[in-house]
């Protein structure tokens, strides 16, 4: 996984047709409004922001992230599983040049949403071009390493 961080597969390098996309899902995010506008900053004074909220629910977002492209996909759902973590990659995955890429390859961790052999054969059936990687149990922390910081790791996986 850290090999295709830094561009690698099978000690080859990435291809201009190849893709690495780290996803994950942060769930029970409280959506709140604010009872009264922001005020903006002003000639005598700073911004003033209301502190008073409505709560209203949780939600979960769902990110996929190209690690060599920076660029950010991101949705938010009413709760996260495999029907969401599934349009989330239908987004990616239908847009180029993820469409038409020789490989996707999509690290993820093992959260429930997209564990095990089954989301491997759903997900790799459904986007033929797309390579399931799942992080090693207990290791979501590598999902946040980038090219530039995975050479400092010593191992591999």
């Amino acid at each position: 996984m850290l090999d295709l961080y830094e561009g690698r597969w099978e000690e080859e390098a990435l291809g201009e047709g190849e893709y690495v996309i780290s996803a994950d899902e942060k769930t029970s995010i409280q959506a709140r409004c604010r009872r009264h506008a922001s005020l903006p900053a002003g000639e005598r004074g700073p911004m003033r922001v209301e502190h008073e909220y409505e709560r209203k629910g949780a939600l979960a977002y769902l990110a996929a992230w190209d690690v060599h492209r920076a660029k950010l996909f991101g949705r938010c759902e009413p709760k996260n599983g495999i029907e969401p973590f599934g349009r989330l990659v239908g987004e990616v995955m239908k847009e180029e040049p993820y469409a038409s890429a020789e490989r996707v390859f999509w690290i993820v961790d093992n959260g429930s949403s997209h564990r095990g052999e089954a989301c491997v054969k759903r997900l790799e059936g459904e986007w033929p071009n797309l390579r399931l990687i799942h992080l090693p149990t207990h290791a979501s922390w590598l999902k946040a390493r980038s090219r530039s910081t995975s050479r400092w790791c010593s191992g591999r996986s």
